[in-house]
């Protein structure tokens, strides 16, 4: 027997009494062998499999309750698909990866970066437009990738920029953007996640959509980076091991490092790409992606709207276009619908102009379509196994032991910054940012209730601290993803800009954790005080300008 014999009580308060420390053991296991095998899948899903074996146990034996546990895990994956706002989630990230694949296919974002890329006469002009596409190809990460990098490439050698510095403005402007777009594929997993945390102190009403847009500003490591990235192009400064890749490029001529060989890293996916004799027109992604957003818009207010009732309702329908109106609207409108809805009728429109255009048929149309969506699996199965082991935690009473353990111990000003460090390891060690936000988001928002609580916040000022504890769970992930040499995001920026993937990472890194240190120095420090969040962001945008102004060194020759 692994564990003691407990009776497993009916009430999670209950459950955390009687497993005590033995509730830790889900999010433990998965957290060390995340460490360990660097594979968030099966960490997950033994994470799962360690509780439903808590909860299982029998006095029998150990083969009895391992049957039990696994009969209990695939009713947990089931019952976490059968949710109609988690099966809504699943299905508008699988959407938009297909619609993406699509827009691809017929060259659309290939255009834009190409009407881009024309203008770029000097080695500042060409890197403040490789980050501005960034903006432009906000819905997906990957996507960011994979299309900017083979069209900026030439532009870049021909300046004498180093390949290295070009990852890294590809790798810093793909999940950063991504991670505040407020329509991307990442923003269903977000919504999922922070939905089921709220339900888990009490509040399964929570406008998701509402806190995840209320994180914004305090997501101060995306905003800085990007930030970072926009000064180093316009001061043609740099330091550490950038400045040396920079100053060899420039100097020598030499894009890539001599030293390592970076033909290994020169692949494109060869599907995605459009036909040879395909006219690459704006229009192409411009249109559906504007579709998206006009139709998630509009679902947005009339699904709100239908969600209505009593007093407001009225008042919704009095002055149905006043702020108040579209924001209790947005506010009720069940996000996953309506992100699904916009994200197929944007596909639909993106096969029907391609068809019209002959760029592919229809039968190839549908297959770029799945062949998007099954790019985008991973994604699923990752939150199928994030929303186990976040039912199996609620069972076993994690975030109530660790509530009663911490909220009388832990400083109200530390958590914020605890939580950001702690989802850069986990997501250094993994290579995954979405794995870490399943993992520290079930914990993360019980654990900031209970310190505000126990610390004499009034509501508001408890809403924004847990909120705050929210945006540090969001940005602490994407840091350690950005130092991370297994991550997918860093490996595409390496493979799409034909860049050595440990220069990329060498070089990014001395980058990544100085712009996650001024996060934490003038942003989750200070504004767990309750310093406002419009003096902490000029603030560290002046400390970051300041540090490449003064610290960073020119590397062209004058």
């Amino acid at each position: 027997m692994l564990l003691p014999i407990i009776a497993l009580a009916s009430d999670t308060k209950d459950n955390s009494t009687l497993f005590g420390v033995f509730t830790l053991i889900p999010p433990l296991v998965a957290i060390v062998l995340a460490f360990i095998t660097r594979n968030v899948i099966f960490s997950l899903f033994i994470g799962i499999f360690s509780g439903t074996y808590m909860i299982s146990v029998s006095e029998k034996n150990v083969f009895i309750s391992i049957y039990y546990a696994f009969v209990d895990m695939s009713s947990k994956m089931v019952g976490s698909l059968a949710d109609s706002w988690n099966a809504g989630i699943v299905l508008q990230v699988l959407t938009i990866g297909g619609m993406i694949a699509v827009i691809t296919k017929m060259g659309g974002p290939r255009a834009i970066a190409e009407k881009l890329a024309k203008k770029a006469k000097t080695p500042a002009s060409a890197q403040l437009y490789t980050w501005i596409m960034g903006f432009f190809i906000f819905f997906d990460d990957y996507a960011n990738s994979l299309v900017i990098g083979p069209i900026m490439k030439p532009v870049t050698d021909k300046l004498k920029i180093a390949r290295e510095k070009l990852a890294f403005i590809i790798d810093a402007t793909a999940a950063p953007i991504a991670g505040l777009a407020l329509i991307s594929t990442w923003v269903g997993y977000e919504l999922s996640l922070i939905k089921d945390a709220y339900d888990s102190i009490g509040q399964p009403d929570i406008n998701a959509f509402g806190i995840f847009v209320e994180t914004l500003p305090y997501r101060f490591y995306n905003i800085l980076m990007l930030a970072f990235v926009f000064f180093s192009a316009f001061t043609l400064r740099e330091f550490g091991p950038m400045y040396k890749a920079a100053h060899r490029a420039h100097t020598k001529g030499h894009v890539t490092n001599p030293k390592t060989d970076s033909t290994l890293m020169n692949q494109e996916n060869s599907f995605m790409l459009p036909k040879e004799g395909v006219t690459y027109s704006i229009y192409n992604a411009i249109v559906p992606i504007f579709v998206l957003i006009v139709v998630a818009i509009v679902g947005f207010y009339l699904n709100g709207v239908s969600a209505l009732e009593g007093e407001i309702l009225k008042a919704v329908e009095s002055n149905p276009f006043s702020f108040y109106a579209v924001r209790e609207a947005f506010g009720a409108a069940d996000a996953s619908v309506v992100i699904f809805e916009a994200a197929l009728f944007s596909s639909l429109v993106a096969i029907i102009m391609g068809l019209k255009q002959k760029i592919f048929s229809l039968h190839e149309a549908l297959e770029t379509w799945v062949y998007g969506v099954k790019a985008l699996v991973i994604t699923a199965v990752i939150l199928i196994l994030a929303w186990s082991l976040s039912a199996v935690m609620k069972e076993v009473g994690t975030a109530n032991y660790l509530v009663t353990l911490l909220s009388e111990s832990t400083p109200q000003f530390i958590l914020p910054t605890v939580i950001f460090i702690l989802g850069s390891i986990i997501s250094f060690s993994t290579g995954t940012s979405y794995g870490t936000m399943g993992i520290l988001m079930p914990l993360t928002i019980p654990l900031a209730n209970a310190v505000g609580i126990q610390t004499g916040l009034e509501s508001v000022d408890l809403h924004n601290y847990i909120v705050l504890n929210v945006g540090a769970v969001l940005t602490g992930a994407i840091f350690g993803d950005h130092c991370s040499p297994i991550s997918d995001t860093s490996i595409l920026s390496s493979m799409a800009s034909s860049c050595n993937h440990m220069d990329h990472i060498s070089t990014q890194l001395y980058y990544a954790i100085f712009v996650g240190t001024v996060s934490i120095l003038c942003g989750y420090l200070p504004a767990a005080f309750s310093v406002p969040v419009t003096i902490l962001l000029p603030l560290g945008l002046l400390v970051i300008f300041l540090v490449i102004r003064f610290y960073g060194k020119p590397y062209l020759e004058k």
